[in-house]
């Protein structure tokens, strides 16, 4: 009987953001995890999580002339969870920052309107029909709750990429989405609770999946 080895997963520390509930909550969930801001480690990584808590523009100044090289490796299928403002950066851009993003998902992140910023605390998180039937919402709940800090959410444009979750604060938007093999979250999972701490679980039974094909 063969003993599946636990997945490696690299977060990049690309200067934001604290960075020990993420990499605990990995760990707990059965990863190997290494915290490396050396970004030729990242491009050589077999899984990536971007995390959140940060700027738009320090994120992708961090980035640098490596950004497209990022991008392709998002494109080329390499599992990724990005969260927050590790999934901003996947858009195109942000109002947040003049910088260019990732460019990996269309659409683009916006500043909330009409309600006080930050969005700050818990929030519903009402999963969608191709939501319900991914890998990353394995025993969680249809219209759960998780914790959020942020002041500008995507606006995705296109089918390129599918929301599995969706929130609403002033206006309705994706607090989850997946393409390819990448994954973001506007809410922080590592904050979460239990559910969050599933997620998290589930993204790393993912990983160790798509090592084993």
């Amino acid at each position: 009987m063969s003993v599946r080895k636990a997945p490696r997963i690299t977060i990049f520390d690309y200067g934001v953001g604290n960075l020990h509930s993420i990499k605990k909550a990995l760990e707990l969930g059965g990863a190997v995890v290494t915290v490396s801001n050396n970004i030729d480690t990242v491009l050589k990584a077999k899984a990536i999580v971007f995390p959140g808590v940060g700027d738009f523009g320090a994120v992708m100044k961090a980035m640098g002339p490596m950004a497209a090289r990022i991008s392709k490796k998002l494109a080329d299928g390499t599992p990724v969870l990005g969260i927050c403002i590790g999934f901003q950066i996947m858009f195109g851009s942000s109002e947040e920052a003049p910088k260019k993003g990732l460019d990996f998902m269309k659409g683009n992140v916006v500043r909330f309107k009409g309600v006080r910023v930050p969005h700050m605390g818990w929030n519903n998180v009402k999963v969608t029909s191709a939501g319900t039937k991914d890998p990353i919402m394995k025993g969680l709940p249809k219209n759960g709750f998780f914790y959020f800090a942020n002041s500008y959410a995507p606006r995705a444009k296109g089918k390129d990429a599918v929301a599995l979750g969706e929130a609403e604060y002033g206006r309705k938007f994706p607090a989850l989405m997946r393409k390819a093999n990448t994954y973001g979250t506007q809410f922080h999972p590592e904050k979460s609770g239990k559910d969050g701490l599933r997620l998290i679980k589930n993204f790393v039974m993912f990983v160790a999946k798509e090592a084993c094909q």
